[in-house]
């Protein structure tokens, strides 16, 4: 008798995402078949909802985009085998069942939980690249991580602090604060509460690499606080637009513009993304990094958890069980 598994979906463009069953995939020979556990909701999820992901779908499709579960079967001659704990990065990881190609799938930790793992490659995946390969970001030098009580602004924070570097975050709120501390920023901004965030940040030295994912007018003042040198990432707008950069300045003053999007490393270099993953799951291990899932809930509640990224109430990641 066919398996009926439990999926999470957009059910249209614009709609709010619905709970529905349907048959259990079968693996193409080249594929491998995982129950999923865990599956991570990201700001990506949002715009994909509603149509304006740079990906996009047609409705009705399945919700996620990266998430965590057990292999059940892999083609033959894989790395992989039946019952080991993987990471799945491919579109559509809110089901109880999926398969996908064996290059979106990676063992991770033991010590790492299904939770832990659901959020992880975005997010570090992210904040790891752009920051060691696009910013080269060295010992010392002075990181400002924007939207920093985020996703993947306490990432940011985290692996910022782990390759030596002296962090600032800015977020909004003294909770949020609070757990941007915790992940090792050694000074904080609140935004809600800070008129000239540029003479802020130049009030505390400046900054050599600032880390965006906010866009609009926090961007736009960070901007113009970087040291001669510095480096701008651009990791998303989830503040509503991207920010206007005057590119005169970027001129006069040597500093580096860098966009960043984890999901095309896929195609523009599939190594650097295994190579980074590889490298963040050592961190783990060795106690370096400590990934927060800031909310966990039951499939049955996939449209609470995308209130709360929309509203941006959650501290860290919303991961769905399933």
């Amino acid at each position: 008798m066919e398996e009926v598994i439990r999926i999470g979906c957009i059910p249209a463009i614009g709609a709010e995402p619905g709970i529905a069953s349907a048959p259990a995939p079968r693996p193409a020979e080249d594929q491998v078949l995982v129950r999923m556990r865990a599956s991570a909701l990201n700001f990506a999820d949002l715009l994909k909802a509603k149509g304006q992901y740079q990906e996009a779908a047609e409705a009705p499709f399945i919700a996620g985009l990266e998430g965590a579960g057990e292999v059940v079967l892999a083609p033959e001659g894989s790395r992989l085998t039946p019952g080991m704990r993987v990471v799945v990065s491919w579109p559509g990881t809110m089901a109880e069942v999926i398969a996908v190609p064996e290059r979106a799938v990676q063992p991770f930790p033991d010590g790492m939980s299904f939770e832990q793992a659901a959020g992880f490659q975005v997010a570090y995946g992210t904040s790891h690249l752009a920051l060691a390969g696009r910013a080269a970001l060295n010992p010392g030098e002075t990181l400002v991580v924007l939207g920093a009580a985020g996703g993947v602004g306490l990432t940011a924070v985290e692996i910022g602090r782990a390759m030596g570097a002296r962090v600032i975050g800015v977020a909004r709120g003294a909770d949020r604060l609070a757990s941007v501390t915790a992940a090792g920023a050694q000074e904080v901004i609140d935004s809600s509460d800070c008129p000239d965030l540029r003479a802020a940040l130049r009030d505390l030295g400046g900054a050599d690499v600032i880390y965006d994912p906010v866009g609009e007018t926090a961007g736009e003042a960070a901007f113009r606080a970087l040291k001669p040198g510095g480096r701008f990432l651009v990791i998303g707008f989830a503040g509503g637009r991207p920010p206007e950069l005057p590119l005169n300045h970027a001129l006069v003053k040597n500093i580096a513009i860098h966009g960043f999007y984890w999901g095309g490393y896929r195609k523009l270099d599939p190594q650097a993304l295994r190579d980074s993953m590889t490298s963040l799951f050592g961190m783990f291990t060795e106690g370096r990094l400590k990934p927060h899932a800031g909310e966990v809930l039951p499939l049955d509640q996939l449209a609470q958890g995308y209130r709360l990224l929309r509203e941006r109430r959650s501290i860290g990641k919303v991961v769905i069980t399933l």
